[in-house]
């Protein structure tokens, strides 16, 4: 009778042995798990922190109102304008060459290849020259934008002419010739909005819209375009 009971307290040990010996593989790969969410935290940044080193910067430097409003295009995109371009919007590019266009309604298009290194910040220093074939027109419309983002850019009969925030607010407006005119107002990751309006002579005209989110993509397609 006494057998049995040895027998079943053997068990009843392993069964607790067994048991603690689960406990423990259980917490090893917990352990375990937790040490590979690390490691691909510090893969994740270092991948990231690799990403900006092998990018170079383009700063875009203008002295004045007309140049720090100006318009910037890379490689054919619209990124910006000139004033906003720092910070966490600045301007980073893959090495190799790029071309920079810088432009403002009236003046001519400033146009600079540039050769982006890795880890290296290039300069570039814009000077606008007003266009002699821009001429104002003699009996004017007002329009006036009220749009949100107010950075998007404005473009006028497939023309660029600044960024929303220059039309928008006390003072600041459109003076248009009257008759029809296109209005197309885009920003990289929003849906472009475009419409056409008929102004009167000495009309006041405001124009008011949300952009609407959209993919990179889309924004990229539509810039392509213009």
């Amino acid at each position: 009778m006494l057998l049995p009971s040895r027998n079943m307290g053997q068990i009843k040990k392993k069964g607790s042995f067994i048991l603690r010996s689960g406990t423990g593989v259980v917490m090893n790969r917990l352990k375990s798990l937790r040490l590979l969410a690390l490691l691909c935290t510090v893969l994740i940044a270092g991948i990231a922190f690799a990403g900006n080193a092998i990018l170079g910067e383009v700063e875009i430097h203008g002295a004045g109102k007309v140049e720090k409003t100006s318009g910037v295009w890379v490689d054919g995109q619209y990124v910006g304008y000139v004033k906003e371009l720092k910070g966490d919007r600045r301007l980073l590019l893959m090495p190799g060459d790029h071309i920079i266009v810088v432009r403002q309604s009236g003046y001519e298009d400033y146009k600079q290849p540039v050769l982006v290194e890795p880890g290296v910040t290039k300069e570039i220093h814009v000077k606008m020259i007003k266009d002699p074939r821009t001429h104002a027109p003699q009996v004017t419309a007002q329009v006036k934008l009220d749009v949100n983002p107010d950075r998007a850019a404005v473009f006028l009969d497939d023309g660029f002419v600044g960024h929303v925030h220059e039309f928008s607010g006390v003072g600041r407006a459109m003076l248009l010739s009257p008759g029809t005119h296109r209005i197309k107002i885009e920003l990289p990751g929003y849906q472009a909005f475009e419409t056409e309006i008929s102004l009167l002579p000495n009309q006041k005209y405001t124009l008011k819209t949300d952009l609407a989110k959209g993919s990179i993509a889309q924004a990229d397609a539509l810039i392509k375009r213009n």
